[in-house]
């Protein structure tokens, strides 16, 4: 099975299949960005959108479901307008801890690795 890409001004993908007896069209919006940086990634690749969003479908069949995990994360950030005093003060507390245990990172360690990507 065979897929093309057409693109419009909104980033509409249109997927339709090649067989002569059959055809399907899909429809979706993408915003922009996501749009071009995925197909960057897949033009390095040499994979045209068409046959990624193909693959894609291919794969939910495959699987009988999404082809990666999906989850909510493990823990919330913490939010300090959302602390009680005590709460706030025992997370300082860890973070007190973590300096004296020398569970530290520099600025400048952060900041590489920022730049790196």
């Amino acid at each position: 099975m065979q897929y093309y890409f057409k693109e419009s001004r909104n980033s509409e993908v249109l997927v339709m299949s090649r067989e002569a007896t059959r055809t399907a069209t899909i429809y979706t919006r993408v915003d922009p960005e996501t749009k071009e940086q995925a197909e960057q990634i897949l033009a390095q690749l040499g994979i045209p959108m068409s046959n990624a969003v193909g693959m894609f479908l291919k794969q939910i069949v495959i699987q009988r479901g999404i082809p990666f995990e999906m989850k909510l994360p493990s823990s919330k950030p913490v939010s300090i307008g959302n602390l009680t005093k005590e709460q706030f003060d025992a997370e300082m507390q860890l973070g007190m801890d973590d300096i004296q245990a020398g569970r530290v990172v520099s600025s400048d360690d952060v900041e590489g690795e920022f730049q790196a990507k």
